[in-house]
């Protein structure tokens, strides 16, 4: 049973809170909200809201998820590839700039927070696991090529569409006539200069003998300094009667209170891509949140951060946000900045607060340009291409899913890519357990250790038969063993006994015990003996309570060498393993 401070994970490390705690916490504050500032006004232009939406997910949220999550670095709020997976599900059901587009946004919050809440407290995060790496790096990767594009636009200074990669350079294409100049240098010169300062601005300040800590703060303000120079540039030289486009005016003050729909029509549309960006947004969160969290050897509730995020989800749709996870970069600047709670996340939110109170008129005059810059620089470097060929040298069915993810994605869209990957990541995991790994094995000379015939050599005997099955058996798989037992002991006429090494088998379903059973009397039948060994204590208990092991013809043995010892004869023989394949 679950614990108060179980749920309220606050209560724990609130006890401890210390005043070098608190210096800790404040700094690392200081330098996320800096940096998240013009992350969340971009990811609402990404998401197609207004950028105060990215603000207002930015406060409450964060302060909810300090209540509840247990990642004591975690930075929530939104991030790239949620904030195009809200575009991509609001944007067929309103027109981006409606009232309805932003009810939706917070329709959308809400199921997500209700959906991540509801399997926390059902404790459903394994189910998480179900989209494999592979999928996750593939469905990213092509996620982070669509956003890039899907900004260039801005960057041009053009109106072009779409919501597919063919879809966009199309619109690109047709749209380069009309690119605006003065844009494009602003656009070009704010993301030359954000690459700039990722990977040249703190070398050159540390040459400069700045202190560590000092060049790091100064390089993560590189996006507020790209903001400041382009929007007094703009402000300056009246670069908005030139065809600029800026942010415009943002409303001064809080969030406000807001309520999502709870129109059935509507939440049926959405219900779906709010299951989808439930759960890519927690395995992104919490694969950052279990990575931190390994480094100060501290652990992560995977069931409590449901209810984290989902709280802070809901908290965003009642305060006129967006879907929000944790992010990476955010996260990975909050643990370098030696944030020691969550509480960190909280002196952020205050921070955003007070620039949502105080700061917003000074935006008015932010290029459109300089914030997708900021989003170009900030998910490409979420684009892995590597991952292919890597992929490609490891394992087949894992190149073929994340292919299948990044090419579906890109041509068809972020819904039907990441369905699609899960999808294809149950099967090819369906396929590759239905055909588990059999070995024949035998005994590696003066040991007590079995291993395959085909890769060492070892003794075997003309009438012992033994198989180590390297698999669970369950359903899908139980026929597959019942053939290859066949199709091993038919030309075998000097074949006596079979003995299942069942070492690796963790469970045995009724369908499979249906099949050891036809089995046991096929070989019966042939004059054979069917016996197993090394099996574990959980399956044992289990078919104890069955009948099986009454009609069983030969022994449950509790070693293979002991097996080996029983029911050997005089026809020992030692096995070559076959020379390796000639590279062709």
């Amino acid at each position: 049973m679950k614990t108060l401070r179980d749920y309220f994970p606050i209560l724990t490390w609130g006890r401890h809170y210390d005043r070098q705690t608190l210096s800790d916490d404040l700094l690392a504050a200081v330098i996320v909200t800096i940096m998240l500032i013009p992350q969340s006004l971009a990811y609402a232009l990404l998401a197609g809201l207004p950028p105060q939406a990215g603000l207002y997910a930015s406060i409450a949220p964060i302060i909810l998820y300090a209540v509840f999550g247990t990642s004591r670095a975690l930075a929530v709020g939104p991030v790239a590839v949620v904030s195009l997976m809200t575009a991509a599900a609001i944007g067929a059901i309103a027109e981006q700039g409606s009232m309805g587009y932003g009810v939706a946004a917070l329709t959308l919050a809400f199921l997500s927070g209700a959906i991540l809440v509801l399997m926390g407290v059902l404790r459903l995060g394994f189910l998480a696991n179900f989209l494999s790496h592979p999928v996750i790096a593939g469905f990213i990767t092509a996620s982070g090529i669509l956003i890039a594009v899907s900004q260039t636009s801005h960057i041009l200074g053009v109106s072009a569409g779409g919501h597919t990669l063919p879809e966009m350079v199309m619109a690109l294409i047709g749209a380069l006539p009309q690119t605006n100049p003065v844009t494009l240098i602003i656009g070009v010169a704010a993301t030359g200069f954000l690459f700039w300062v990722r990977r040249g601005l703190k070398p050159l300040l540390r040459r400069a003998g700045l202190g560590p800590r000092a060049a790091d703060i100064v390089t993560k303000a590189g996006p507020v300094l790209a903001v400041v120079a382009s929007t007094l540039a703009v402000s300056l030289l009246d670069l908005h009667a030139q065809g600029v486009r800026v942010v415009g005016v943002v409303p001064q003050g809080l969030p406000p209170l807001t309520l999502p729909s709870l129109s059935p029509d509507l939440i049926g549309l959405l219900l779906v891509p709010a299951l989808l960006i439930s759960v890519i947004g927690f395995v992104e969160s919490v694969s950052v949140a279990q990575t931190l969290a390994a480094r100060r050897r501290q652990r992560i509730d995977p069931d409590q951060e449901l209810i984290g995020l989902g709280a802070a989800n809901l908290g965003a749709a009642f305060t006129g946000g967006m879907p929000v996870t944790g992010g990476f970069a955010r996260s990975v600047v909050n643990f370098d900045a030696g944030a020691a709670t969550a509480a960190a996340g909280a002196f952020t939110a205050i921070g955003l607060a007070i620039a949502a109170l105080a700061l917003t008129p000074l935006i008015h005059d932010l290029p459109i340009a300089t914030l997708a810059a900021t989003i170009i620089v900030a998910v490409l470097s979420l684009v892995d291409l590597g991952i292919l060929r890597r992929a490609w040298a490891y394992s087949r069915t894992d190149f073929l899913a994340v292919a299948a993810t990044i090419l579906l994605t890109l041509t068809l869209g972020v819904e039907v890519g990441v369905s699609a990957g899960v999808l294809l990541s149950v099967a090819l995991h369906l396929y590759k357990s239905s055909r588990p790994h059999v070995a024949e094995v035998g005994l590696v000379p003066g040991t007590q250790h079995f291993r395959n015939i085909l890769r060492h050599e070892v003794q075997t005997d003309d009438a012992v038969l033994t198989l180590r099955i390297d698999e669970s058996l369950y359903f899908a798989n139980a026929r597959f063993l019942e053939d290859h037992v066949a199709d091993r002991v038919t030309p075998d006429c000097s074949l006596r006994h079979v003995v299942l090494m069942c070492s690796a088998v963790n469970e045995i379903d009724l369908s499979a015990l249906e099949s050891l059973e036809a089995i046991a009397h096929r070989l019966h039948t042939m004059g054979i003996t069917l016996h197993l060994s090394e099996v574990k204590g959980p399956v044992m208990d289990r078919l104890k309570s069955t009948d099986f092991l009454a009609h069983l013809t030969g022994r449950v043995f509790l070693s293979q060498y002991e097996a080996w010892e029983a029911l050997r004869g005089q026809g020992v023989i030692v096995r070559q393993p076959p020379p390796p394949a000639p590279v062709r």
